[in-house]
C-alpha cells in the first residue's frame, strides 16, 4: 500500500471512532469496510510519520506499508517485518495495547533489528 496522499487526521479519527466500541469490547465487530478503513488510514499515517523502506508492517488482508528510515529493501521478503491482525493493530495504533505486551503475548510477529514500533505508537488516542 503506497501512501499516495497525506493522511487526513480528521478522517483517521472518524474511522477509528467508528470501530472504537469494538476495540473496547462493548460492541461486536463492525462491518469489514469500517475495520479496513481504520487499518488503512492508520497504516498510511504510520508511513507518513516514519517515512522510509526498512520495515514492512503487514495487517492482512487489509494493507501493508513500508516505513522507517534505513536500508531499503528491494526484492523478496524484507529483513524487518511486522505482522499482526486488524484488531491488534488498531489496539496498538490507539494506545489500548502496548507494543511490548503485544509481542510478549504473541499478538505481533516482529522479525529484524528494526522491527520495533515502540517509539512510533500510539498513532492517536481515543
Amino acid at each position: 500500500m503506497s501512501p499516495s496522499r497525506p493522511p487526513d487526521a480528521g478522517e483517521l479519527r472518524a474511522a477509528v471512532q467508528r470501530v472504537s466500541a469494538w476495540l473496547s469490547g462493548t460492541e461486536p465487530e463492525p462491518p469489514r469496510s469500517e475495520v479496513a478503513a481504520a487499518v488503512r488510514l492508520s497504516l498510511r499515517t504510520l508511513a507518513a510519520d516514519a517515512p522510509g523502506r526498512s520495515v514492512e508492517v503487514r495487517v492482512p488482508p487489509f494493507a501493508a506499508v513500508q516505513c522507517v528510515e534505513g536500508p531499503r529493501h528491494t526484492r523478496g521478503t524484507p529483513p524487518n517485518v511486522i505482522e499482526t491482525e486488524a484488531r491488534t493493530w488498531l489496539e496498538l495504533a490507539t494506545g489500548l495495547l502496548h507494543w511490548a505486551d503485544a509481542v510478549e503475548q504473541g499478538k505481533v510477529s516482529a522479525s529484524g533489528t528494526r522491527a520495533d514500533l515502540t517509539h512510533l505508537l500510539p498513532i492517536l488516542r481515543l
